[in-house]
């Protein structure tokens, strides 16, 4: 089968590799049908790690994906040939401490799609996953919408760690397809609430603004945080980081009233970052982090199937397999208004 290798930083080569194998029978081989590109593989892309977790190269990227079942080990039950599917990157291992607790998000012996170590990434043409990690989705929804379940899970996960209501001020800091995403998930469960949004680019602050944007500004030509408290004096309830930077988490505690809560979606590419703890203490600030999502996923299919949030105007760009360096490239660099680039196979 083809599979989009990452040979070495910004290098992605087109290679086939052998197919995998159904041999579990709690297992399903999947054809993959859309894949997105997310930040955390750019982030392999352009330097080679997240963290502390480094590549070891020749590696195969991609977690945010859909496809088809082809085949269906004998236990397997619900997902018969043919069916299409939704695919949970995190295979748990069931057993331990967190797990047992009803955290598989942070289990101890997890294997995430993609992640160097744990799991090959999606950007195959097949793909063999437990069947627990694969979710129907009705016959309406597109691969692209399937593939953005995901995506949409982390930012459903993120919107409730945060104590929101329906008269709850935020602000969004980065209007990726994650903090995009967190928007829509807000605007779904609050229909009013009030957002504010950050971003570099215009385009983003444009789709911002369609998907529900309050007001919207670009730090490099304006004072973002004088612009918001100039709205909001006694200061913002939640404030959702998603560009990973460090000032923009300096942004995050101006911003908040007393009592507010930061949380932290975006991956720093930092070893570490630092709060004014004189700040934290004197505001009785809290402070949250995001580790992807725990059983968001049936709730993202049905939000996307129902037509309550709409992913589709995420995407800006789609590619075929052959072109993945040309997608990860674009998205790398921030060109042609991209939010959400797709392979699709």
């Amino acid at each position: 089968m083809r599979a989009a290798l990452l040979t070495n930083i910004r290098e992605i080569e087109i290679c086939d590799v052998p197919g995998p194998e159904l041999t579990r029978p709690e297992d399903v081989l999947v054809r993959i049908d859309a894949v997105g590109v997310c930040g955390s593989d750019l982030h392999y892309y352009a330097t080679g790690r997240v963290g502390r977790r480094t590549i070891t190269f020749p590696q195969t990227l991609g977690h945010e994906c859909a496809g088809t079942v082809i085949s269906a080990g004998s236990k397997v039950q619900g997902l018969d040939v043919g069916r299409r599917v939704a695919i949970d990157p995190l295979i748990a291992c069931g057993q331990c401490d967190q797990c047992l607790a009803g955290r598989e998000h942070t289990c101890r012996r997890q294997k995430f799609l993609g992640y160097p170590g744990q799991a090959p990434g999606a950007l195959v043409e097949y793909l063999v996953m437990p069947a627990r990690c694969c979710h129907a989705v009705p016959e309406s929804m597109t691969p692209a919408q399937a593939a953005l379940v995901e995506p949409l899970s982390v930012a459903l996960q993120s919107r409730n760690l945060a104590p929101l209501g329906p008269d709850s001020r935020i602000a969004i800091l980065g209007a990726g397809p994650i903090g995009l995403s967190i928007l829509l998930a807000c605007r779904a469960a609050f229909g009013e609430l009030i957002c504010y949004v950050t971003d570099l680019i215009d385009a983003r602050l444009e789709a911002a603004r369609r998907c529900g944007a309050r007001s919207t500004s670009n730090p490099e030509r304006e004072d973002a945080v004088q612009r918001i408290t100039a709205l909001e004096p006694l200061g913002l309830d939640v404030v959702f980081e998603c560009a990973g930077k460090q000032e923009t988490l300096d942004q995050a505690v101006v911003l908040l009233r007393p009592g507010g809560t930061i949380v932290i979606v975006g991956i720093p590419e930092l070893e570490r970052v630092s709060f004014d703890p004189h700040a934290l203490r004197r505001n009785e600030l809290q402070v949250r982090n995001v580790r992807r999502q725990n059983k968001c996923t049936a709730e993202a299919i049905a939000l996307i199937a129902t037509g309550r949030i709409n992913v589709d105007q995420l995407v800006t760009h789609r590619f075929a397999l052959a072109e993945t360096g040309r997608a990860f490239d674009l998205v790398s660099r921030y060109s042609g208004g991209v939010i959400k680039a797709l392979i699709q196979m």
